[in-house]
């Protein structure tokens, strides 16, 4: 195992990599209910779509650690199962089972992208300092996901977002991230899980002795897995001209997820090669164009790599087993996935928040003295969390770097690739 997963020269060991992985599952975990819940608005049974989620996060998950060797999980994304439900089924009424061959088609070309390199020269082609900025606005975002999820922050009235009343909920999820952050200041190995086992514990008694609606539900232990997705994509059907753009816009949806996220966890565990690109990307990118066809044959959205594998990282995971640990712990639920329901959102919401204030810190690598250097990044690291959205803030940082540069006349700053990469990003923002 040494030998295969380099402990020392990653400065680990088995247990690191271990308690990283578990950590790494129950930020990711939610997975496993969300993107069935909102698939099945589109007319996909829940227990398939669930089924399919577990099978593509942990087949995924196994070969980012086994093949590309990085600490990094991959489920099927958010944002992007949204994308499948409203835009492409509701809206565009494309049958579920068309645009499962979408997801698969735009698997198949990510996967030629990949091997033939051309993703690596993408990421090599990001500047640096735009890196910089992706990754703390990640790190933003991830903030706000938790203090969202924990009903912390709301949709207000007289401004975009406001600080919702303090419910017993919102309290007990206070209450868990003080005693997060404590675990994490005195440098306990598992603070993270430790302090989400005693935000779950701590929730208990919501609903029950105190507050309006339970939070913390017991469902039961066993549920059969249900195959009934598998191969049901229609793949003739969603090569009509028609779809098209449906498939690209999920290639470059996909892609920009997977970039900013590769860009992002790079940085955050300084897991990068001699010339600054994240470390073994090329075959982090192959696993992520695998994962995506494997999504279109057992039924879900496409899969993406996830930017929650930063708790992990957080908890010193460095090597692939961080990800062959949380794969395997996905596998067991597809019969007992109903204990998930056990954690809530506000139990995993603290470890959200303090995973992004480890992810802003390439934030004081930002040359703020070059407004040409600074604006672009600063635009990703405002926009990533104000519109929800990784792919917005990666293209609208990339396109302000270009025309900056270009006014300027620093064209030695624009490589061909970036070029390339913009006119990706101006589809990417006429398709969506």
């Amino acid at each position: 195992m040494e030998r295969f997963f380099q402990f020392k020269i990653n400065n680990t060991d088995p247990k690191t990599e271990i308690l990283a992985g578990i950590t790494t599952f129950l930020a990711t975990m939610y997975i496993i209910v969300v993107n069935p819940a909102i698939l099945s608005q589109a007319g996909l049974p829940f227990g398939g779509v669930l089924t399919a989620t577990v099978l593509v996060s942990a087949l995924s998950s196994l070969a980012m650690g086994l093949y590309a060797r990085n600490p990094i999980v991959l489920a099927p994304g958010m944002g992007i199962n949204a994308f499948f439900t409203f835009a492409v089924v509701i809206g565009l009424q494309v049958p579920w089972q068309t645009a499962l061959g979408a997801v698969f088609w735009a698997g198949v070309i990510f996967l030629l992208l990949s091997a033939f390199n051309i993703r690596t020269m993408i990421v090599a082609a990001i500047p640096v300092q735009l890196r910089y900025g992706i990754a703390a606005g990640i790190g933003l975002f991830i903030t706000l996901i938790g203090f969202s999820n924990a009903g912390f922050i709301t949709s207000g009235n007289a401004t975009i977002l406001d600080r919702a009343p303090l419910t017993p909920a919102v309290l007990t999820f206070l209450a868990g991230l003080a005693v997060t952050a404590i675990l994490v200041a005195r440098r306990m190995k598992g603070a993270l899980i430790i302090g989400i086992a005693l935000t779950t514990l701590a929730a208990i008694p919501l609903g029950r002795l105190w507050g309006d609606k339970p939070v913390v539900q017991w469902q039961g232990v066993l549920a059969p897995p249900d195959f009934s997705l598998f191969l049901q994509m229609d793949l003739s059907g969603s090569l009509a001209l028609a779809l098209w753009p449906v498939v690209f816009a999920l290639l470059f949806t996909d892609m920009f997820d997977s970039l900013s996220t590769f860009m992002g966890v790079a940085e955050a565990g300084n897991l990068k090669e001699p010339d600054g690109t994240p470390r073994n990307i090329r075959q982090s990118l192959i696993v992520d164009s695998l994962a995506t066809m494997l999504s279109g044959l057992f039924g879900t959205s496409s899969a993406t790599s996830y930017i929650e594998s930063a708790t992990g990282i957080r908890e010193g995971g460095r090597t692939g087993l961080t990800a062959v640990v949380a794969g395997l712990l996905f596998l067991p639920f597809m019969f007992f996935s109903p204990l998930l329901a056990t954690v809530p959102a506000i139990a995993t919401a603290p470890a959200l928040v303090l995973v992004g204030v480890y992810m802003a810190c390439p934030v004081t690598a930002i040359n703020w003295n070059r407004f040409d250097d600074a604006l672009p990044a600063f635009l990703a690291l405002f926009l990533i969390p104000a519109t929800y959205s990784i792919t917005e803030g990666i293209v609208w940082s990339l396109l302000s770097w270009t025309v900056l540069k270009l006014a300027t006349r620093q064209y030695q700053d624009i490589p061909p690739t970036l070029l390339v990469i913009d006119g990706f990003a101006v589809l990417a923002l006429t398709l969506g």
